[in-house]
């Protein structure tokens, strides 16, 4: 009797094991998230390659404008894909820590040449020698990469720059000398050690600004120099803060250096759009 039910078991197993072997796939396509986009930039004599999140609603209604996301480390392979992927979340009308939003992620092409202001240190010259040119990349995104999505997308004036680690010390800079560029700014883990911690210890030029600041800095637990420098900053932007001004700052104990960046620019997101009454529910 056990025998014959053992064989009945491996019959049928085996008889559906065959059926799904004769299973075929009766559609395959590509599975987009957004838009690949290609320009020319004379500011850095160069191709580079955008990765754009649409929302949802933007083909179906030919009106809205939407708010822009600008991502430092924006290839795909790097953190587009998990940040447009928070920017969905947030903005589902369940949720609505966000406004839909447009997510433009850069392509990296030389991180350290892009997001580097020159340096006098001679280990990192001769270890990273094409360092030192944030300064045509602030332009490129300034006066070409701005104009360009407003162009060719349905935007609203806010513009919001996320940038982690290196893309940190640049969204540091950008706020630091030119701050009218975004009016929210999501730093995290930034490397201010960059230049003998020039911005944040022999910078001393005020930091001056007319649009309204929301301003999220994080750091995760990566030693006492990377601690100690995005708390210093925060400290820094603390003692200028205008009436116009939200400053948040959070040292995330249980994450380091790899992993910071999802959970802070999740908490970012509830800190700097959620409406006050959301966030207590």
């Amino acid at each position: 009797m056990k025998t014959l039910v053992l064989t009945m078991l491996l019959l049928t197993s085996s008889s559906f094991v065959f059926a799904q072997a004769n299973i075929e796939i009766s559609k395959k396509e590509p599975l987009v998230i957004g838009e690949k986009v290609e320009m020319k930039s004379i500011a850095l004599d160069e191709k580079r390659t955008l990765n754009i999140y649409l929302p949802n609603s933007y083909g179906l209604d030919s009106a809205k404008k939407y708010p822009v996301i600008y991502l430092l480390d924006g290839s795909i392979d790097e953190d587009f894909i998990h940040i447009a992927g928070l920017v969905q979340f947030g903005s589902f009308s369940w949720i609505n820590m966000l406004p839909e939003s447009i997510v433009v992620g850069i392509s990296n092409v030389d991180r350290k040449r892009d997001f580097t202001c020159p340096t006098k240190d001679k280990e990192h010259i001769k270890q990273f020698p094409t360092t030192g040119h944030s300064a045509p990349f602030i332009k490129f995104i300034e006066q070409e990469l701005q104009p360009f999505i407003e162009r060719n997308y349905r935007t609203t004036p806010e513009k919001t720059l996320i940038g982690q680690s290196l893309g940190g010390l640049l969204a540091t800079e950008i706020l630091f000398t030119k701050p009218d560029m975004f009016d929210n700014y999501i730093i995290v883990s930034p490397s201010l050690w960059w230049n003998d911690e020039y911005l944040i210890k022999k910078r001393t030029k005020p930091v001056v600004y007319t649009t309204n600041k929301k301003i999220f800095v994080a750091v995760g637990k990566e030693g006492d120099i990377m601690e100690r420098e995005a708390k210093e900053l925060y400290e820094r932007l603390d003692k200028v803060k205008k009436d116009n001004t939200q400053l948040y700052f959070q040292f995330f104990e249980n994450q380091n250096h790899g992993d910071v960046l999802h959970v802070a620019v999740y908490s970012a997101f509830e800190h700097l759009f959620m409406k006050h009454e959301d966030a207590k529910k």
